[in-house]
């Protein structure tokens, strides 16, 4: 199962998108999933169902600063390489998907109640957040492809 996959069946598990994109990687970060969850857990729903960056981005970008991020603060060249990945990364997300927050993507107006509503057939078929987990999970895939062929 590619990480597209994983990251679609831990959405259908009851993650939320974030956790669910994140923790699709844990083969790659090294991280344990509980501690991968817990991290990710505030993320879901553009943060905590603000409807603000989507969390399925979001958990991209931990993913891709987990494996490819970097821990030397005192070359700020490491930043700038790094910010440019990720800035890579979310262009191709908004490109696609048509934008980075969550509530333009739902076709909301702004936050919701934090009291998440129950996943039923309907939610699924009128949310387009499985299709963003799958999307996120499939940017970094092809990233880190690119990697491995260069």
């Amino acid at each position: 199962m590619d990480h597209r996959q994983l990251a679609k069946k831990l959405f259908l598990e009851g993650c939320n998108c974030s956790q669910a994109v994140f923790c699709a990687f844990c083969d790659l970060t090294g991280l344990e999933r509980e501690t991968a969850l817990k991290i990710s857990s505030g993320l879901g729903g553009g943060i905590s169902r603000l409807r603000e960056t989507c969390g399925a981005m979001s958990g991209m970008v931990m993913a891709a600063s987990a494996i490819y991020g970097y821990s030397d603060v005192s070359d700020p060249s490491l930043k700038s390489e790094h910010y440019r990945l990720i800035q890579r990364l979310c262009k191709r997300f908004c490109d696609e998907a048509g934008s980075m927050r969550c509530a333009e993507l739902l076709g909301l107006k702004g936050p919701s109640e934090p009291k998440s509503p129950k996943r039923t057939k309907e939610f699924y078929e009128t949310r387009p957040c499985l299709g963003l987990v799958a999307l996120a999970a499939g940017i970094l895939d092809d990233y880190i492809a690119e990697q491995k062929n260069d």
